[in-house]
């Protein structure tokens, strides 16, 4: 990897964008504690905006509108665009970085007064229904029987969503630097011989080493990652083409497919998806035209 282009990025994430804010964890809501099980709030960083590494005792539900969400949990990356949220278990160590713009919600739930337990980090489907009882238990002027209505509705319609998208890092020295390259530059197009004459060692050996850390061959990881990126550059408005130009694609047509192989469907459809669509999940993407 090119060291230097990602000065004081977190070790096993892509560079940070040009006038990144890096916070600290916000503190806990002051009802933390309290009787009641969860405690939901909003903001809109105007700056592409990272939290370091941090953890808390309670569980932690995170979603954006009009952006994405990425979060890194030890040796995985995980993305969240409008429409999913991801699911974070109390005292799970992780950091995480929001798009400029994006309206962040986050809420969190008191581990001995929620009634099921997701062990690890997990993509929740953020329905229209859910995301309007999470607004409602934002106010600080209900009253208790009032929020403990909401609050079991929450339980009732939380639920995974069926796109749960992780990205494993290898976390093997011998593909280290092609692991750190693709951070550093998913649309590096070096080519598997291409790398081995670089590392000094065979396509074989760097083909078992990514299958064995990840389950992914070289090729499909590195599509995998693309797709990482391309699910923000999207949901900034940002066309198919340019997105496709951006991560190293000869054409539209290669990137929509290779989307596709990941995703289970188009980039447009994929975001068009919540217009209407019978989960409800909202779409603040615009300008995306293929299909």
């Amino acid at each position: 990897m090119v060291r230097s282009s990602r000065d004081g990025a977190n070790p096993g994430t892509w560079r940070r964008e040009a006038g990144t804010v890096v916070r600290r964890a916000a503190a806990l809501p002051e009802q933390a504690g309290g009787p009641f099980a969860i405690f939901a709030g909003s903001r809109v960083p105007r700056v592409p905006t990272e939290w370091a590494q941090h953890s808390h005792p309670l569980h932690e539900l995170v979603w954006v509108r009009g952006g994405t969400l990425t979060s890194r949990v030890q040796d995985r990356i995980f993305t969240v665009s409008e429409g999913h949220g991801l699911w974070m278990p109390a005292d799970v160590v992780h950091g995480g970085r929001a798009t400029a713009g994006a309206e962040f919600h986050d809420a969190f739930f008191a581990p001995d007064r929620t009634p099921f337990a997701f062990a690890e980090p997990i993509a929740i489907a953020m329905t229209p229904v859910l995301e309007s009882l999470l607004t409602h238990l934002s106010r600080t002027d209900l009253d208790a029987a009032a929020r403990a209505r909401a609050e079991a509705v929450v339980f009732d319609v939380l639920q995974p969503s069926e796109r749960q998208f992780t990205l494993r890092l290898p976390g093997d020295a011998r593909i280290g630097a092609i692991t750190e390259a693709l951070l550093d530059d998913p649309a590096d197009r070096r080519s598997l011989d291409e790398w081995a004459r670089a590392l000094g060692t065979s396509d074989r050996t760097i083909t078992r080493a990514f299958r064995h850390a990840t389950g992914l061959s070289f090729a499909q990881w590195r599509q995998a990652l693309r797709v990482h990126w391309a699910l923000t550059l999207l949901s900034e408005g940002r066309d198919v083409r340019t997105v496709s130009e951006t991560l190293g694609y000869a054409q539209p047509s290669t990137f929509i497919a290779a989307f596709r192989r990941i995703m289970g469907t188009t980039p447009g459809a994929f975001f068009d998806a919540a217009d209407g669509a019978p989960d409800g999940v909202r779409n603040p993407v615009l300008g995306v035209q293929n299909s």
